[in-house]
């Protein structure tokens, strides 16, 4: 069963990998750039905070369209960037981002007659029949809406627009049918106007069930008209993204070249075909016809994890792809685990145990910590996913898939290709499947037996120490924020003949800029946008040197594209997302377990700030993503350790906590070295290869990578091993209800010689 499963997921794979075309986001093949102007209301005026709102409002707008991994950033005083990667529609995105969407609702006092003037406070507006009707002063904005939703209508054709009031917001609807169910049926004055930028989009009257004084309880309604679903949807992306404070003007629209040169992507290809390649060969070698099993499963799950993005409509970027880098971490992860695990059910049963009931039970004992360490990541994902905007969003998306296809990959797929292997010859040789005897690691240390933690203070001096002297870069040195979050200049230069974006893009990294973006800005222009310089001179030369011509044609400083309400919500979430995992790991271990942990994951965030800030490198959006990989890693490390720990807890309940944590940490680390080690090859060919950002990503990944895996050593296990003693239990299995049925395995019973 699991063959044919794992058969039809693969076919399914192939199947969508060839006959659907990627999405790829702005930094990866360009897309399309609209520049808006904001313009002074009666209400507002059109100054840096007026078109920060707009922006926040725009960048909903924008997530509410689909638009993946999207780029908005202020630019001067009054304009807006707006950069949008897969969107197939240009001119229909401008038409919808850039309405100012002012909602109002209004009671109708009657039918316009012809001859006649509104009053004071009053004004005439045609519905979409044509119709011209009198209505009175606004009695509810669009702020007193909390959300819009489109779907099918139930008692007709086309589809409608659901509207949920706030509470203030349905106490006004409320007041308003109200006094319109006091009107006669089929009088306008029944009648209430539902106004979008000074249009009736839907002037509906009250049902006759309204009784008067009222009105429509329950803080709900909905916009009928008859919509296509487009326009349904359309609408309710309005609504529920909120009034613009300031109206906007589209001044420029054009098509823009990718941020990430063909060198870099070229380079990121080779790196991650180099790295998988290492990791293939370094399976092989270590676990034999087992590890080719695993690579034959890795290169499924790559297959499953691309075949899962194109099947929702992810949007491929640099940022996202990081998700899927510690999505195929954790797939070795899992692998090296229940091979490991595995050879301790063979080597530690009798004599006549074959190897099929070896492997059966190295999977039963690896899934918890298989299943508890992808839990904790997908708790964190799903709540970036959901609170999260912008790259950190497309990394919990990305990250999800791979999780699940991570999982796939061991549970269903490794597990059946393992089983058909070892029925045939190799049941007769179990040595030839590197499953039959321990590595040389996993010997040493046996012999050895090291007591780790019977002074457990002592680690934590030393790593207390190492996180000081590295965290201390962030005050010594200061810490270099990329021009996501502290803005810039985009200068734009006419080259009069097509340019090389290559050529430029090293010229100007040549100049002293290297953390410049340059992209193509039509046929015969060039766009530089690099952090905030006096001097743009030398840019300009570098542009002229390898383009031949170069013109200034725009010079304009720019605000963060990560705005502090996207950072605001990216830390919420974030810290949400560390207190899911503290929950669930006190749920499932104990409160002290899941208490090192999250200090753990701390010290490693701190210790790889603290690392980049005294090598000066830049924190950018690439680095928000490689930081929530090292998260995600750490904990991954820690639930594994930890999950051993509770399993020998409850086998040697008379040895204390610390020689369990030490026999624990012990055990495990076969698994923690050869997962860094295939892990560190795919970085390790990254950083080599890859240039400028990739390269940072890269270095960022990898002393997460070292840090994850020695703090769970020299921090997370000394923290539990001190909390215990503070607070005994740590580790210890719940007690469970004795059956009257004996439940010993029939080789552990008292053999009494007794013949039935």
């Amino acid at each position: 069963m699991r063959v044919f499963v794992a058969l039809a997921v693969l076919a399914a794979s192939v199947f969508l990998i060839l006959t659907t075309a990627p999405r790829l986001g702005l930094d990866l093949r360009g897309g399309t750039q609209i520049v808006l102007q904001a313009k002074d209301s009666p209400q507002a005026k059109a100054d840096a905070g007026t078109t920060d709102r707009a922006l926040e409002v725009l960048r909903r707008r924008v997530d509410q369209l689909g638009v993946s991994e999207p780029t908005l950033a202020r630019s001067g005083e009054n304009r807006i960037i707006i950069e949008l990667p897969g969107v197939q529609d240009p001119r229909k995105a401008v038409e919808v981002i850039g309405r100012t969407a002012q909602l109002t609702f209004h009671p109708v006092i009657s039918a316009q007659q012809p001859g006649t003037q509104p009053k004071p406070g009053q004004k005439v507006l045609p519905t979409t029949d044509g119709e011209q009707l009198v209505l009175g002063p606004i009695a509810l904005t669009g702020e007193g809406v909390a959300d819009a939703s489109a779907g099918m209508a139930q008692d007709g054709p086309g589809y409608v627009v659901s509207i949920k009031f706030q509470s203030a917001g349905g106490t006004a609807w409320g007041k308003l049918t109200g006094q319109a169910a006091c009107a006669p049926v089929g009088s306008p004055m029944r009648r209430v106007a539902i106004a979008l930028d000074d249009k009736i989009i839907s002037a509906p009257e009250v049902n006759p069930q309204v009784s008067c004084n009222v009105g429509i309880l329950g803080g709900s309604t909905q916009i009928t008209g008859r919509f296509s679903n487009q326009e349904a949807s359309e609408l309710a992306v309005l609504i529920k993204g909120g009034a613009l404070p300031v109206p906007v003007e589209v001044i420029e629209q054009r098509t823009v070249g990718p941020t990430l040169g063909a060198d870099a992507i070229r380079a990121s290809v080779e790196a991650g075909i180099i790295g998988l390649a290492l990791t293939a060969l370094f399976l092989i070698v270590v676990y034999r016809v087992a590890g080719l099993i695993s690579v034959i499963a890795l290169v499924g799950y790559s297959a499953l994890s691309y075949a899962l993005l194109l099947f929702i409509g992810a949007t491929l970027t640099l940022p996202g792809l990081a998700g899927l880098v510690l999505a195929i971490g954790m797939a070795v992860d899992s692998t090296v685990l229940v091979f490991e695990r595995t050879r301790e059910e063979f080597l530690g049963t009798r004599a006549d145990q074959r190897l099929p009931k070896a492997i059966d039970r190295g999977f039963g004992n690896a899934l918890s910590a298989i299943v508890d360490s992808n839990i904790t990541t997908l708790l964190a994902a799903g709540l970036l996913f959901w609170l999260a905007t912008g790259p950190v969003k497309g990394f919990g998306v990305t990250l999800t898939i791979g999780v699940l296809g991570a999982m796939f990959s061991t549970l269903v797929l490794t597990r059946a290709l393992l089983f058909l292997a070892v029925r045939g010859p190799l049941a007769k040789h179990p040595k030839i499947t590197g499953l039959a005897h321990h590595g040389v690691v996993r010997r040493r240390l046996e012999a050895r037996d090291p007591k780790l933690y019977d002074r457990a203070g002592r680690w934590l001096i030393g790593s207390a120490v190492v996180l000081v002297l590295l965290f201390a870069g962030v005050f010594v040195r200061g810490i270099n924020l990329g021009v996501e979050f502290t803005g810039g200049r985009v200068l734009e230069y006419s080259t009069g003949a097509p340019a090389n974006v290559e050529n430029v893009r090293n010229a100007v990294s040549n100049a002293g800029f290297p953390r410049a973006i340059v992209q193509a800005s039509g046929d015969n222009a060039v766009t530089v946008r690099t952090e905030p310089v006096e001097n743009t001179a030398p840019i300009r030369d570098a542009v002229a040197k390898a383009a031949g011509k170069a013109e200034q044609i725009r010079d304009e400083k720019i605000g963060p594209s990560l705005g502090v309400e996207l950072r605001n919500n990216a830390l919420i979430a974030l810290l949400l997302a560390v207190l899911a995992q503290l929950a669930y790991l006190a749920f499932r271990f104990d409160w002290r377990l899941g208490v090192a942990t999250v200090l753990a994951l701390t010290a490693d965030v701190l210790i790889v700030l603290g690392t980049f800030a005294w090598l000066d490198k830049t924190l950018d959006a690439v680095f928000l993503a490689a930081m929530l990989t090292v998260i995600g890693y750490s904990v991954n490390d820690s639930v594994v350790v930890f999950d051993r720990v509770r399993e020998l807890r409850g086998l040697r309940p008379k040895e204390t906590f610390a020689r369990v944590s030490s026999a624990a940490v012990l055990q495990t680390l076969p698994r923690t070295v050869n997962t860094g080690i295939g892990v560190l090859f795919v970085l390790g060919a990254l950083l080599t290869l890859g240039g400028g950002s990739l390269a940072d990503f890269a270095l960022a990944m990898l002393l997460g990578l070292v840090a994850g895996t020695l703090s769970t050593i020299v921090t997370a296990a000394p923290i539990a091993v001190l909390l215990d003693k503070r607070w005994p239990g740590a580790g210890k299995q719940r007690t469970k209800k004795k059956s009257h049925y004996s439940t010993t395995p029939a080789h552990k019973r008292d053999r009494t010689g007794a013949v039935v």
